[in-house]
C-alpha cells in the first residue's frame, strides 16, 4: 500500500465527520507500523491529546449492539471512560480468575509500547474487568466468570483533560515512513465539537404497567426468605446475609441504555456510573455508591459501606432519619461487619490498614454508615491480588462469607451474574478503581432485570428490608428510558 492511499475511513452525519468504528477496525488491522519496535512489543498503544468531550456522547456515536464496551464515570470527581471494540479479550471460566486475569493484564502492558502524547497523569491504556459475584453458575449466563479486553479505541476525560486513546496489535514490525504523522492528522481532523454534550431524548424514565406487579409478585418470596435468614441468625449459623431481589421489567420498545446512563449520572452525581456489554445484545449498567478498592501511586482506599436509611422529604425530617442511622444499633452491628472484614483481609496481606471515624454519606434518595479505609500499597502487591481478597464484602455477602454464599445460592432463585461484583479498570502503571455493582440492571432489548439486596442480621424487619430494597430500585426504575 503506498501512502497517497492512506486514510482514516470516515463517514458524514449532519455535515459533520465521525468515526466509523467497523471501518476503523480493518484500518489498524491492515496497517503496519512507521517505526522500530523491539521483539516483545505486540501491541502500539497511540494517545492523543483532544479538546475536552463527553466520553458518553462520543460512546453513544461509534458503539455497535455487538461490540463490547465499557463505560465508567464519577460525576463528582469529573472523570469519565468510554472503551470499546477489541485488541486483546480473555473470557475466563475458573476459580482461578483472578490469577488468570492477573497474568493475562501482564502480559499485555509487557507487549505493550506508548506513543504519543504521555505527559500528563491518566492518558495510558486501560484494561477493562468484570467478574461476576460467583466463580461458576448453574445456568447459563449472560457474562463468563471473569472478562478482560484491552479496547481499540478509549476516550479518557479528568477535569479539563481529555485524550483519545488507540491500541492496535502488530503483525510484524515491519518499518513504513510517516504512518503515525499520517494517523495523528487524520484524528486532527476530527470534528471533536459534536461530541462535547449528550443530548438526551425528548422521552424520559419511563412508568412501566409491570411494575407493581412484579414487586407484589417477589414480595411474599422475598419475606419468607428474610423470616428463613432470621432462624438461622438465631441458631448461630451465621451473623449476617445480604438478601438480593431480582424485578423483571418489559417495555413496549427497546431500552436505550445510554439515555438511562445519562439520566442516573444526573440523578445520581455521588455514584459510580457504569455499564458494560458482552457484545451479544447484553447490558450491565448501573449507579453504584459502593467502591471495592482504588489504588493511585501505591495509595489504596477501600470504603465500608453498609447501613443505611432513607433520606427525609425536608430538612427537618433528614437530620431525624440521620441521627436514628448513626445511633441504631442494628445498623452499626451491620455496618461494624463489614469495616472489621476488609481491615483483616489487608492485614492479612500484611497491609497496615487505618481508617477514618465513621461518617455519612448521602445520595439523593438514601443515606449510608461509611468508614472510609486507606492503606500504602507495596509494589509487589497486584491490584487484583487486592481485588480477590476483598470479594465478596459482608455488605454484599454475609458473615462468615462461606456459609453466607452458600445459603444465598440457596435463597435466591435468580443468577447474581454480574451483581454485587467487581467491576472496574487498571493501567499500565498499576492504578485501579474497582467499585461493587450494586444499585443495577441487566438490560437485553425490551427487557431488564433490576437488582437491589438488603443486608440481614439479628433485629433485621422483613416488612422494613423489603421497603428497602424497592427505595434501591426507584432510582434504577426513574432511570430507564
Amino acid at each position: 500500500m503506498t501512502q497517497s492511499n492512506l486514510s482514516i475511513p470516515l463517514i458524514s452525519q449532519e455535515n459533520k465527520f465521525i468515526i466509523d468504528s467497523t471501518e476503523l477496525d480493518k484500518f489498524w488491522d491492515n496497517q503496519p507500523l512507521s517505526f522500530s519496535v523491539t521483539e516483545k512489543t505486540k501491541i502500539i498503544s497511540f494517545i492523543h491529546k483532544i479538546p475536552v468531550i463527553d466520553p458518553l456522547a462520543f460512546l453513544n456515536k461509534v458503539a455497535h449492539y455487538n461490540t463490547i464496551h465499557f463505560y465508567w464515570e464519577n460525576p463528582s470527581k469529573q472523570e469519565a471512560i468510554a472503551a470499546y471494540g477489541i485488541t486483546r479479550k480473555f473470557l475466563i471460566e475458573s476459580s482461578s480468575r483472578f490469577q488468570q486475569a492477573q497474568k493475562f493484564i501482564q502480559s499485555c502492558f509487557q507487549q505493550t509500547t506508548i506513543k504519543g502524547d504521555t505527559s500528563l497523569a491518566g492518558n495510558n491504556p486501560y484494561l477493562f474487568c468484570s467478574f461476576t459475584f460467583f466463580p461458576n453458575s448453574d445456568e447459563d449466563t449472560a457474562f463468563p466468570a471473569a472478562t478482560v479486553f484491552l479496547p481499540r479505541f478509549q476516550v479518557v476525560r479528568k477535569n479539563k483533560n481529555c485524550f483519545f486513546i488507540v491500541n492496535y496489535p502488530l503483525k510484524s514490525p515491519q518499518k513504513r515512513q510517516s504512518i503515525l504523522s499520517q494517523v495523528q492528522q487524520k484524528i486532527n481532523s476530527i470534528d471533536w465539537s459534536q461530541y462535547t454534550q449528550l443530548v438526551n431524548s425528548k422521552i424520559t424514565g419511563e412508568n412501566f404497567d409491570n411494575e407493581t406487579q412484579a414487586a407484589n409478585a417477589n414480595q411474599e418470596h422475598f419475606k419468607s426468605i428474610v423470616i428463613s435468614a432470621l432462624d438461622s441468625i438465631a441458631k448461630d449459623e451465621f451473623s449476617k446475609i445480604v438478601i438480593a431481589n431480582a424485578t423483571d421489567i418489559t417495555s413496549p420498545v427497546p431500552f436505550r441504555v445510554i439515555d438511562s446512563l445519562n439520566n442516573l449520572r444526573s440523578r445520581h452525581p455521588d455514584c459510580y456510573i457504569f455499564s458494560t456489554s458482552n457484545g451479544q445484545g447484553k447490558n450491565f449498567i448501573g449507579a453504584s455508591p459502593e467502591r471495592l478498592v482504588s489504588i493511585q501511586n501505591q495509595q489504596l482506599v477501600t470504603d465500608a459501606l453498609a447501613g443505611s436509611a432513607p433520606r427525609g422529604k425536608n430538612t427537618t425530617e433528614d437530620v431525624k432519619l440521620a441521627n436514628l442511622l448513626l445511633k441504631s444499633r442494628k445498623e452499626k452491628r451491620e455496618h461494624r461487619a463489614v469495616s472489621e472484614f476488609l481491615i483483616q483481609r489487608l492485614q492479612q496481606m500484611g497491609l497496615k490498614p487505618y481508617q477514618l471515624p465513621l461518617q455519612l454519606l448521602q445520595l439523593s434518595n438514601i443515606q449510608h454508615l461509611w468508614t472510609p479505609i486507606y492503606a500504602h500499597l507495596p509494589r509487589d502487591i497486584h491490584p487484583l491480588e487486592i481485588v480477590a481478597q476483598l470479594h465478596p464484602t459482608p455488605a454484599v455477602a454475609g458473615v462468615p462469607s462461606e456459609i453466607a454464599c452458600a445459603k444465598i445460592r440457596h435463597y435466591e432463585q435468580f443468577d447474581r451474574s454480574l451483581y454485587a461484583a467487581p467491576l472496574g479498570w487498571i493501567d499500565n502503571r498499576g492504578n485501579c478503581e474497582f467499585i461493587v455493582g450494586i444499585r443495577s440492571a441487566l438490560i437485553e432489548g425490551n427487557h431488564a432485570r433490576l437488582y437491589a439486596g438488603a443486608g440481614i442480621v439479628s433485629g433485621s424487619n422483613s416488612d422494613k428490608e423489603f421497603v428497602e430494597i424497592q427505595l434501591k430500585l426507584q432510582s434504577l426504575l426513574k432511570a430507564l428510558v
